[in-house]
Order: C-alpha cells, then structure tokens, then sequence
C-alpha cells in the first residue's frame, strides 16, 4: 500500500484517530505520565488517566494540550508518534497523509506546532483543518452547498462554534469553555456546598452519571466519595441531578451567550437557513444531558446532538484527508 491516509482530532482530553478504510481506530485519553527524575515518559493514554491525581512525587500525569493548543510541544510530539504507531503498527509506510485539526481560533503560530509534530512523526504530507467544518464533515452535513448550518463543537477544552456554508467558515468563535470545565464546577461546588473535596476524575464520574444542565423530569442521585475538609476524613455524599445543573449553570450558560453572539453576527439569509434547518451538536462535551433542549430553549431553534457525536470530529478530518488526496490512492 503506497499510502496511509490519516485524521487526528488532537484534543485537549482525549486524541481519536482515523484510518481510512478502517474508521476510527483509537481513543485515547490526552495524558502522559511524566518521571520528573528520569526525564522519561512512564505512560501515555489511559494507562497515563489512571495515574491523574495517584502519583508519587516524581511521577506526574500531566495534559500536553490545553485549550486546543499545545502548551508542551515535546511531549506532545512524542504522544502523537506512540498513537500513530499504536494505530498503523511498525508498518513503514512509504507515504503519510496527515489531517489534524485545530480550534477555529488558533493562530498561525499555534496551527505551525501542530504542523510541525505532525511532520517530525512521519507525514509527507500535513492538513490542517478546523475543528467546526470537520465536525460538520464527521456530523454527515453536506457543507458544499451554500446554505447555513451551524456547528457547535464542545470539547474538553474549547467549543467552538461556527455558521458554514460553501466549505467555509462565515461566522465564528471560540470560547475556552467546554468539558473540563464542566468537571471544575462540579469540583467547587462540592467544596463550597458540602466541604468535600473531590478529584478530576470523580467530577467527572459524576458529570456523566448524573451530569445535566436542563431540569430533568426526574432526578437522579449517586454518591460521591471525597475527601471531608472539616475533618480531613474520607466521606460519602448524596448528590442529586438538580444540584449538578445548579453547579454547571454559569458554565452552560457562557456556551449558551457564545451561540447567541454567533447567530447576532450570521447575515440574514444563513441565519434562515438556521432556522430551518437547526443547530448540530458535536464534541464529547456535547452528551452531557440536557444542552440540547437548554439551547434550544434560550434561541428557539431546534438543536440536536449528532449521531457518534464524540467522533464527528475525527471521522471529518479522515474525510477531509481522503478528498485531498484524492479517491484513486488505495
């Protein structure tokens, strides 16, 4: 096989990666367990999660994206060429087509780093493409018409929210609020309400079992485990599915004024097309419940979360790598 054609949607909690022919064919959460003595990398992915918030003192689990943006290049590089390699196997190939994207705000400098691990891992050849048209591409939205459709991409680390038409973007944003940020509210409110102190991956044990942002028609509970900051004992408490959305509020509702700023910016003729046509959700962030029906109630517009909406982005930018290498390389 002369040709590997590669998409990789590099986020801020967690790297997927797409073969074609073959789908999505890695998940992974975007963590790297650190020796500080050693300078060595002891773990990379979900062997890397497990350890957040479990190390020694030496070891440290650490997030090389933040935001969307590298913030440590050289760590970054060396998780992308272990998924790569995790992924296509020792195979060399004799051409590597890579698609990466990036938020829509990224600057050139940014987009250059994210350019520039793809090559040292191996790409001949390096796509870059934003997250909303390859989340668009991944949704099954035909973006080469010219008709509006809105794309809100929430992720771990940003959301990113565009009106697309004729393969571009119109309008957009991003805002540096998403998934992780959802999992930091949980964490102060349960020290603020219940003097519980809780880890990063509780929070987010919690925002996905009993997790919503819109009033359920019936609640839910679980108990959540943490550290007592009276006593400094461990301790158990109930949590209900109504104190989650209090706790998320300010959060969901800075998502919810970001659409609204994007839709004021649409010109007339895309934001009918809106209308009629609705608002897709995409990103992990965007399964969390109640988001839909929550911005469809502030804007009146039908929204609905995309099928596999945790994969749109990946499978868009394994898409978007196939058109421009076009369909006869097999």
């Amino acid at each position: 096989m002369a040709s590997t054609d590669i998409g990789i949607d590099l986020g801020t909690a967690s790297i997927l990666v797409y073969i074609r022919g073959k789908g999505v064919v890695l998940k992974e959460p975007s963590v790297v367990a650190f020796d500080r003595d050693t300078q060595k990398i002891r773990a990379i992915g979900e062997d890397a999660r497990l350890m957040l918030g479990r190390t020694p003192g030496n070891i440290t689990a650490v997030r090389p994206l933040r935001q969307g943006v590298i913030s440590d290049y050289t760590v970054t590089e060396k998780m992308l060429r272990y998924f790569i390699q995790k992924s296509i196997g020792k195979k060399i190939y004799r051409k590597l087509n890579i698609a990466v994207c990036v938020p829509s705000g990224a600057t050139e400098v940014e987009k250059k780093a994210v350019e520039d691990a793809a090559v040292n891992c191996g790409a001949r050849e390096v796509f870059i493409i934003e997250e909303p048209i390859a989340a668009a591409i991944g949704a099954g939205i035909d973006i080469d018409k010219p008709c509006g459709n809105m794309i809100v991409d929430i992720g771990g680390g940003t959301t990113d929210i565009a009106v697309i038409s004729l393969k571009g973007t119109v309008v957009s944003t991003s805002v540096k609020i998403a998934g992780d940020d959802f999992d930091e509210a949980i964490v102060r409110y349960m020290r603020k309400k219940h003097n519980l102190l809780v880890g990063e991956r509780t929070a987010e044990e919690v925002k996905i079992k009993v997790g919503t942002c819109y009033p359920l028609s019936e609640d839910m509970t679980m108990d959540v485990r943490g550290r007592n900051l009276v006593t400094g004992l461990p301790k158990s408490v109930p949590i209900s599915s109504s104190e989650i959305e209090e706790a998320l509020r300010e959060t969901t509702v800075q998502i919810v004024e970001a659409v609204h700023s994007v839709l004021e910016k649409t010109p007339p003729e895309l934001a009918a097309d809106i209308a009629d046509r609705g608002i897709v959700l995409t990103g992990g962030g965007a399964m969390l419940r109640g988001l839909d029906e929550l911005i469809q109630s502030k804007t009146g517009i039908n929204t609905m979360v995309a099928d596999d909406a945790m994969t749109c982005v990946a499978i868009g930018t394994g898409k978007y790598v196939e058109s421009m290498t076009g369909k006869s390389i097999e």
